[in-house]
């Protein structure tokens, strides 16, 4: 055998491989998009939601400029025997005083070694067990939760006695651009579309950091503390592992915001997906071999739902190997790996599709989806960066700027700080 007919089977395996791997993701990703279209029925909740006992966390790192909304959005829907609990951990600014101000328990945490929301909630964890309530839930100190969400995401956690999943999405900024709208919208693919799917499917989803219920004694055997830079993906993992799979719950809803700024976006976007990524390289081996030995159908479902990387990602893989597969094929590679590529973008874009015409539509205009290749350009160089230098560390998202008096933030702290 000549040396370009090894080099062309070498090319012809590298592009078999990666066509058949990528089909594979996309199938997925269509199977779950396709399951999220079908109706589901909600189950009744059982237990008194007057006759339980809740602690909200809210880790909070200098927050001190939008967490009065959240708290008084909390202490409205709270019962008098539930405690708010804000973990002000290694803040530099006003944000105990606003918190104690608003109404909750505040405790302080001062440890620039150990760095990361994963301490800050061990922190919170280690001073709720001297009393310890039915369930806790956790909220991160930039969202509002819905009335009736705390309710929801207790009854079904003591219902189930299983991690519960609250629907968290994400708002545009008051200046939106394409570029947020597609953001939006992939968002929602990742913690409303997939994870419904998941659920008609009778499987477990992965955590996605705020509007998280815990029974106690589930939460309570858990350490917590890691600086691992998604903390809550790692947490459902190991829960999972455990025999306590996360379920999600649609009908309770939390919501957070897009930063406004390029550069407080790229932040978020880099640890979300960078944490994605090496998750997937930490955990998939992880589940797939507890799978095997636990004889676990949840396992295997959650290591190919985390399998799937990030949506922008996945269609950067498909441009990247169709491009190389055409080349190849003008120089006497095979043509199956192109015919492959070919099914896959049609399997990409019919998931795609069915994700907008459900539950993106309203948010997301037809004639926006054209800017989708920008948007994917974008993100090219954070895929880059993975490869050269993945970011390993806990990084705080920088919050667009509030003006204080119009928005009610540093109300009662300002009256506090001038006495």
């Amino acid at each position: 055998m000549s040396m370009s007919q090894l080099l062309i089977l070498g090319v012809d395996t590298v592009l078999y491989v990666g066509a058949f791997g990528i089909l594979f993701l996309s199938l997925i990703l269509l199977t779950e998009c396709i399951a999220a279209l079908f109706p589901t029925s909600l189950p009744t909740d059982q237990c008194l939601w007057q006759d339980t006992r809740v602690v909200v966390l809210v880790p909070a790192h200098n927050e001190a400029m939008g967490i009065r909304s959240t708290l008084v959005g909390l202490l409205a829907i709270l019962k008098k025997q539930d405690r708010l609990v804000v973990i002000a951990d290694n803040c530099s600014d006003a944000t105990a005083e606003v918190a104690r101000a608003a109404g909750a328990i505040v405790i302080e945490r001062q440890d620039l070694t150990r760095i990361g929301k994963g301490y800050a909630l061990d922190y919170g964890l280690r001073f709720t067990e001297t009393d310890p309530p039915d369930v806790v839930v956790i909220v991160d100190a930039d969202c509002q939760v819905e009335p009736k969400a705390i309710e929801t995401l207790t009854q079904r956690a003591l219902a189930t006695g299983r991690p519960m999943q609250a629907t968290y999405l994400m708002e545009q900024p008051s200046s939106a651009s394409p570029k947020h709208s597609i953001s939006a919208f992939a968002f929602k693919v990742k913690n409303l579309v997939r994870p419904s799917g998941l659920g008609r499917l009778g499987l477990p989803c992965l955590l996605t950091g705020t509007g998280m219920a815990f029974p106690w004694s589930v939460i309570g055997s858990v350490d917590l503390a890691s600086s691992h830079i998604v903390e809550d993906m790692k947490l459902g993992l190991d829960l999972t592992i455990a025999g306590y799979a996360p379920v999600f719950c649609s009908d309770a809803n939390v919501t957070g915001r897009l930063p406004q700024h390029d550069q407080a976006a790229e932040t978020q976007r880099t640890r979300w997906e960078h944490g994605h990524l090496q998750s997937i390289l930490t955990y998939v081996p992880v589940l797939l071999k507890a799978a095997l030995q636990k004889r676990r159908f949840d396992l295997l479902a959650l290591a190919l739902d985390l399998c799937v990387p990030p949506l922008s990602l996945l269609v950067v893989l498909w441009i990247g190997f169709s491009l190389s597969a055409l080349v190849a094929t003008c120089f006497g590679a095979s043509w199956i790996p192109t015919g492959l590529l070919a099914i896959t973008g049609l399997v990409l874009i019919s998931a795609i599709f069915a994700a907008w015409a459900k539950f993106g539509r309203a948010d997301l205009p037809l004639r926006e989806l054209l800017a989708i290749p920008f948007y994917i350009l974008w993100k090219v160089p954070l895929y880059f960066n993975f490869l050269i230098r993945p970011q390993k560390t806990w990084v705080r998202t920088e919050r667009d700027q509030v003006n204080p008096l119009q928005s009610g933030v540093i109300g009662g702290a300002v009256e506090l700080l001038d006495d």
